[in-house]
């Protein structure tokens, strides 16, 4: 664990980024070394956040980039830390900058037996019911309800990041969701007229937080606009899913 170093009380920052509540796992460091590479060789960059692992985290990163870790020091509403561009000239991508470009998200899935299937992602499992059902008492959520999930969810966490990045306290927040399968019997292959895909999915966003309403519509455009599910879902997708037979 790095020794805890606190920044000078005199520093004037060069420029602000604020992180919100993303540590470095998560985004925070790309979005470092695009608020660095703006700021001129031996200028100091202020880094803010709510997480308290960055602390431990950025001195590894600013070793790594040769821009040298001044500190941090708290702040009522997060902590600040502090950076000066090394006076080299910046790479135009690290190595975690390349690797979120170039990251493919995987999952495994195996047949359970009946009706069900598990999934195996990272070092996560969960099971899966039927593609689509109507039964109320099924053991498993349905595929499609896992879809509407996921994207309740990355819209939920999504609108949590941009508003902390705006300095916003989120509440309370909820998300209802629900959606119209085109025709469902295409699935089930007793007709052909339309497809078994979503037609259409409406919701709505329930949120409590210290803004204006204006503000919070326009963070929810934005969460929309960059969502990784909204935009899967709205494009269009190549697929290659081959069949290979074992024995």
């Amino acid at each position: 664990m790095e020794a805890v170093v606190h920044a000078p009380a005199d520093l004037t920052p060069d420029a602000v980024c604020d992180g919100g509540n993303l540590d470095c796992g998560s985004g925070l460091l790309l979005i470092i070394r695009k608020a660095v590479n703006a700021v001129p060789p031996g200028g100091v960059l202020e880094i803010r956040s709510t997480e308290i692992s960055v602390r431990e985290d950025l001195p590894a990163w600013c070793r790594m980039t040769k821009n040298p870790y001044l500190g941090w020091a708290p702040d009522p509403t997060h902590n600040k830390y502090f950076v000066r561009k090394g006076g080299s000239v910046q790479p135009e991508a690290t190595l975690a900058e390349q690797q979120a470009r170039e990251y493919r998200w995987q999952c495994r899935v195996r047949w359970s037996g009946g009706l069900h299937t598990t999934v195996y992602c990272r070092n996560h499992s969960w099971e899966v019911g039927q593609p689509a059902s109507f039964d109320v008492e099924d053991a498993a959520p349905s595929a499609v309800e896992y879809v509407l999930g996921a994207l309740a969810s990355c819209l939920a966490m999504g609108f949590q990041i941009h508003a902390s990045r705006r300095g916003i306290q989120v509440e309370a927040l909820e998300i209802a969701l629900s959606g119209q399968i085109d025709n469902i019997f295409v699935f089930l292959g007793v007709e052909s007229a339309g497809h078994s895909g979503f037609r259409n999915i409406s919701g709505t966003l329930y949120v409590q937080a210290d803004a204006d309403e204006a503000v919070l519509e326009e963070i929810w455009r934005h969460t929309l606009a960059v969502s990784p599910l909204t935009n899967t879902l709205a494009r269009p997708v190549t697929l290659d899913i081959a069949l290979r037979q074992i024995f």
